[in-house]
């Protein structure tokens, strides 16, 4: 009963998480990652990720799968090879190039998380982000700030506040805590401070146009 309580409670169906295809050197790492996984399917969430089974990808993709959630894994066809990523868990979409992996990964997630990563996770990250503030999506970006991980890149947001480059209201775009169940929950509670109506009528049309030629170029 409880669990349906929980269940019921989730804003989100499916939820997009950026993260390293390496686990790092700390073991705390991956453990943020199988609790992410776990808190997802608790909340009787499906995941959205980058494919592949290495790395954070893999252990948060495998935890989802092994406890029942749905995974879909969006991936450039140049990397699909076992050999650079792994298999695959769950539902395999792929795509022509990085640039369309974003966008349909972005078109089928409620939210973003972001789990400690390198640069393919920062970049994927902060274009959420900007894609927010310019009010394409209104969807909650999150970050998990596993031991510190994100400490430096807080800073920054709030050095460039106070620096004027970044508006206070741009800034709670992006929320942050440090376990998994914390920052869903912060998600949950999310409600956007920008006026994002009309860029985002232009995005969805947009992407209607992408989602067409991008079905021809998988066909070739």
């Amino acid at each position: 009963m409880e669990e349906n309580n929980i269940a019921a409670k989730s804003r989100f169906k499916r939820v997009c998480v950026f993260c390293g295809s390496s686990a790092g050197k700390r073991t705390c790492y991956g453990d943020a990652a199988l609790e992410l996984g776990r808190e997802l399917v608790s909340r009787r969430m499906d995941l959205v990720y980058g494919g592949g089974s290495v790395g954070l990808m893999g252990l948060v993709s495998q935890e989802v799968h092994r406890g029942g959630g749905h995974v879909l894994g969006i991936i450039p066809r140049t990397l699909m090879k076992k050999e650079i990523t792994g298999e695959t868990i769950g539902e395999v979409k792929p795509v022509a190039d990085m640039h369309q992996r974003k966008a349909e990964m972005a078109r089928h997630s409620d939210c973003f998380i972001a789990l400690p990563g390198g640069y393919g996770t920062l970049e994927e990250l902060l274009e959420v982000i900007t894609w927010a503030q310019l009010g394409i999506h209104d969807k909650p970006v999150g970050l998990i700030n596993v031991n510190g991980y994100y400490n430096y890149l807080l800073n920054f947001l709030d050095k460039a506040v106070d620096d004027g480059f970044i508006t206070p209201s741009q800034r709670s775009i992006v929320v942050s805590a440090p376990t998994a169940k914390e920052l869903v929950q912060k998600l949950e509670e999310y409600e956007p401070m920008h006026d994002g109506v009309v860029a985002k009528v232009m995005w969805e049309a947009e992407q209607l146009e992408f989602r067409t030629s991008l079905q021809t170029e998988i066909a070739r």
